[in-house]
Formats: C-alpha cells, sequence, structure tokens
C-alpha cells in the first residue's frame, strides 16, 4: 500500500490546494434555492480553470489526472469543506461513460454544457420493483425510425427534477430478460411526456424524485453505445460512481473530530462516559479501516489490478459507519442533538439530528447493504449461492 505521493502528485496536490484556499466560496447559506445556485457558480469557476474534472482529457476541459491524482483531488475538496458541485452526478458518473461509449457529435453536445453546469444531468436507473436487481428493469423504449418511444417509471433519482437531461436505462428488445436488450439514452427532461414528482424524505428534505415517462420521444441519436448495450455501458457509470470511497472516509473523520470537540456537553455519568468512549473508540478504528481499505484499492488501480474485493468493503463500511456515527452524537449529545437546523438551539446548526435522518438512506444507495454482502460472499469468500 503506497502513503506517500509522487512527486508529481505532491505538485498536482499542492496547485489544487493552492487554488481552493484562493477561490473557496465559503459556507452554503440555508436556502436551497440559493445555495444551488452558489454551487452552479462554484462548479464554473472549477471549470474555468480545469478543476471540475480533472480525470477528463485536457481537449474536453480535463487534465488528464491519473488515478492517484484523482484521489489526492477528492482528498482536498473534503480536507478544504468545499460545496460539492451541482453537477457531481453528470461530471463524475456520466460524463467519464460519455467519453468512453459517446458519439463525437455527443460529446461535442453534451460535455462542456455538462462541465460548466449550463445542462443538468441525473441518472434513471432505479425503478419500484428494479433498485438492487437493476437487471430486472421495465421501463420501454419502442423504436420508430429514428426515435424511441420509451414509457415507464424510475425512482430515486437524484434531482431529477433540476436536471435538464437524464441518463436513462431501458428496455429496447421488449423480448429481452435481465440484463440483455437495454440501451442507454439521453432523455431531455423538458420534453412532452417527463414528469418529476420530488420526494419528501424524512429530514424534510427532497432530493429524489420519482420520473414518469409517458410516450416520451428520444432521437436515435440521444442514444449513448449500441443499441440493446445498455447493460455494459451502465456497468461503466456505476465504476466511476465508486471514485468517493477516500472522500466518505476524510468526511466521517471531519464530523467525529467535531463530535470529540464537544466533550463538554457530554453526560458527567462516569458510567455513561465510559460506554461514550467505547462507542466512539470503535467508530475511530472503523473510520481509519474505511480509510486504508480506500488507500489499497487506490494502490491496486494505479498498479493496473482491479479493486477487489476493496470497492464493495468499502461501501459496506462507509454506509452503517454513516448511520453509527450520528447515532453515537446523539447519545453524547442528549434531548438537544434532536434539534434540527431549524431550531436556533440546536448544536452545531442541527447537523447530527439531519445526519441521522438522512443517513438512513446509506445503507440503500449504490447497492444495499445485503446486496453488498452478497457479492461478498459469493465472488470473495467462494460461497455457495444457496
Amino acid at each position: 500500500m503506497d502513503f506517500d505521493d509522487a512527486p508529481a502528485d505532491a505538485e498536482f496536490r499542492a496547485e489544487f490546494r493552492d487554488f481552493l484556499q484562493r477561490n473557496h466560496p465559503g459556507e452554503l447559506p440555508d436556502d436551497p434555492e440559493e445555495a444551488f445556485e452558489i454551487r452552479r457558480r462554484w462548479q464554473r469557476t472549477l471549470a474555468e480553470h480545469g478543476w471540475a474534472a480533472p480525470g477528463w482529457p485536457r481537449e474536453w476541459g480535463g487534465r488528464d489526472a491519473s488515478i492517484s491524482q484523482l484521489v489526492i483531488y477528492q482528498e482536498e475538496m473534503a480536507l478544504a469543506r468545499v460545496p460539492v458541485i451541482v453537477n457531481a452526478i453528470g461530471v463524475w458518473n456520466i460524463g467519464p461513460t460519455i467519453l468512453e461509449h459517446g458519439t463525437d457529435d455527443q460529446k461535442e453536445r453534451f460535455l462542456r454544457e455538462m462541465l460548466h453546469a449550463e445542462q443538468i444531468w441525473c441518472q434513471g436507473f432505479s425503478e419500484p420493483g428494479a433498485g438492487s436487481d437493476l437487471a430486472g428493469l421495465q421501463t420501454r423504449a419502442i423504436r420508430e425510425g429514428d426515435a424511441y418511444v420509451v414509457n415507464g417509471q424510475k425512482v430515486w433519482t437524484s434531482y431529477a427534477h433540476r436536471a435538464d437531461r437524464c441518463f436513462l436505462l431501458c428496455r429496447t428488445d421488449p423480448e429481452s430478460v435481465k440484463h440483455r436488450g437495454l440501451s442507454i439514452l439521453a432523455v431531455d427532461m423538458h420534453a412532452d411526456g417527463v414528469e418529476c414528482r420530488p420526494i419528501r424524505e424524512i429530514s424534510g428534505d427532497a432530493n429524489f424524485d420519482e420520473v414518469f415517462l409517458t410516450d416520451v420521444r428520444v432521437p436515435v441519436t440521444d442514444r449513448v453505445g449500441d443499441e440493446h448495450d445498455g447493460w455494459r455501458v451502465a456497468m461503466s457509470t456505476l465504476t466511476h460512481e465508486r471514485v468517493g470511497t477516500v472522500t466518505y472516509g476524510i468526511q466521517l473523520r471531519q464530523k467525529l473530530e467535531a463530535l470529540m470537540q464537544r466533550r463538554e456537553a457530554w453526560p458527567t455519568d462516569e458510567l455513561e462516559q465510559r460506554l461514550l468512549d467505547q462507542e466512539l473508540a470503535d467508530l475511530w478504528t472503523r473510520v481509519e479501516i474505511i480509510r486504508l481499505t480506500a488507500l489499497r484499492a487506490v494502490t491496486k488501480a494505479t498498479k493496473g489490478q482491479a479493486p477487489w474485493p476493496e470497492v464493495p468493503i468499502g461501501k459496506l463500511l462507509w454506509s452503517t459507519v454513516s448511520q453509527d456515527l450520528p447515532e453515537a452524537a446523539l447519545h453524547a449529545l442528549g434531548p438537544d442533538g434532536l434539534r434540527l437546523r431549524d431550531d436556533p438551539l440546536a448544536p452545531d446548526a442541527g447537523r447530527w439530528a439531519q445526519d441521522e435522518l438522512y443517513s438512513r438512506m446509506t445503507t440503500i444507495g449504490a447497492g444495499t447493504t445485503e446486496i453488498q454482502k452478497n457479492v461478498l460472499a459469493e465472488r470473495a469468500l467462494g460461497l455457495p449461492r444457496n
């Protein structure tokens, strides 16, 4: 496992750290609309200096950054506590997939606007009956001449109500089953027949949507990859989705350190203090395991090896620690920890109550805990399927 930056990587880190210090946009306001526009401007600032997507080729606004440099990029973003770019799903997941599978015309039409947050993208994969079992999706796209007619429903589509385009996985061969006969379409979210219904979460936010598609016409020229080859294209997108494991570990450590700085608010009972200390020591150990697992995955990738089984292990660890950390915070802060962000007496602006509610999704999104365990049991440990 490599811990030290190579000379070129150290130079990359220093340059980006300096850029962040000079251009940090500051803390985001509570108003979601205002925060969204600040994040959009922040992404455009990054794009203008080649920092919005450093892993992209230079001809498309990137820096041809290596895998290790992409990890450094994510580390420095997390350490500086800068806002996440407004078009993260597009830039981090979909853009690299279009670079790999898209036509020259699609790259010209989509990538620059995506990079500069002029066109926001969402990812339409999950359905009410096809979440972890993604290959069971039912959304249909029937070809009629030079267009597909799309009918179906997607759910848990992040920021769909703000998106201009959807990277839609659908079934173009109605006789096919499972992962065969699927295609990827870049759907115009403003087209006739597209309806978004935001889903109100228990945290009070509405960052996910149900998306209904009724006789939506999509030009064949907006298909990414070959017809019926959508599963392979989709797997490319999901691979790019796993880049943030290192960032998650840093963010968890920052939260844990912030909680430990509030020690004066912890229980005064000696037994309760000892139990809480044990809980926090366990969390600290697990956060460190996340960091080391991510570094081992990166080391393998830089040497041309598959980062396996580190990727599913990292996701499994991150999702459970993300839930256990706010639970520990509520144990430490008592009733005050339950105060939400609109309460002026809430510690840390209501972060802990918000995290407790929001973290319920971490064991579901990007592959449920049950699926991760099955994958590890079968493919890493060699246990029988039945």
